[in-house]
């Protein structure tokens, strides 16, 4: 696959980038990985270098899992900016001499808010990142949130990406995992009134009866960046089916009698 120099990058995906140089599986290839700082975009991070690919990191967390997987070489980059992004890119390319797969990991999840209490700059904030299962199935007082996780899906299957990068020899997907038993869940859930009650509950929104895995999404990221898939405009869903059969969609507060049929 080649990457179009000024093309996939320019979408605002994360905080801080890193690169690693691959030694095997992928054959000498280059993977960028947004925001790969921990839970499963650390995940993602390690699949790849697993598979000899060049993954990235934010910095924070950067240096301890840079002596972790030998071998990497580490970009500090704000990716909001388009100036960053285009110099961490150049720098790869200059360094590496060419560009195989971005992954687009960066991910923000708002608190709970209203429509009616969101602002323009409320959406300026949630800019498009990594899409989830919100933007297919949406979520109660998540407006922002789901209206640009429904965004990156619509972009990777619209002209905008899937189709004009085609040309280009470049394949586009996204992937949209369920609940994964991450910090990014686990942090919120155990600062509830009630933890157990909240992490059953994130559980039982699957029919497999679980919370996925960070493993689960990486081998599914690895998947799609593999040559051997025929595959551009997918939105893969890794979402123990959460999007499946009937569930309580009312709140208590919306709730209304039963309809009264006629004899």
């Amino acid at each position: 696959m080649k990457i179009k120099e000024a093309g996939l990058w320019r979408l605002k995906e994360a905080r801080k980038v890193r690169v690693w140089e691959t030694v095997n599986g992928y054959s000498r290839k280059v993977v960028v990985v947004t925001q790969g700082g921990r839970g499963m975009r650390a995940g993602v991070v390690k699949a790849f270098k697993d598979s000899g690919a060049f993954c990235d990191k934010d910095e924070v967390r950067g240096p301890a899992l840079e002596q972790e997987l030998l071998g990497t070489v580490f970009f500090p980059c704000d990716v909001t900016q388009e100036g960053d992004l285009q110099a961490m890119i150049s720098e790869t390319l200059s360094q590496f001499g060419h560009l195989d797969c971005v992954v687009k990991n960066a991910g923000y999840h708002p608190p709970a808010q209203w429509p009616e209490e969101t602002s323009a700059q409320d959406f300026r904030y949630a800019e498009a990142t990594s899409s989830t299962s919100g933007g297919t199935i949406g979520q109660s007082q998540a407006v922002t949130y789901m209206t640009t996780k429904g965004a990156v899906t619509a972009m990777t299957k619209s002209a905008a990406l899937a189709l004009d990068e085609s040309q280009y020899g470049v394949l586009v997907n996204c992937i949209s995992p369920g609940n994964i038993w991450t910090p990014l869940w686990e942090e919120p859930a155990t600062s509830t009134s009630d933890p157990s009650a909240t992490i059953l509950e994130g559980s039982l929104a699957h029919p497999l009866g679980h919370m996925g895995q960070p493993a689960e999404v990486e081998a599914a990221a690895v998947f799609l960046a593999s040559e051997a898939t025929f595959c551009t405009g997918l939105e893969l869903l890794a979402t123990g089916g959460a999007e499946l059969e009937y569930g309580c969609k009312a709140s208590r507060s919306s709730l209304v009698e039963a309809p009264i049929l006629p004899p």
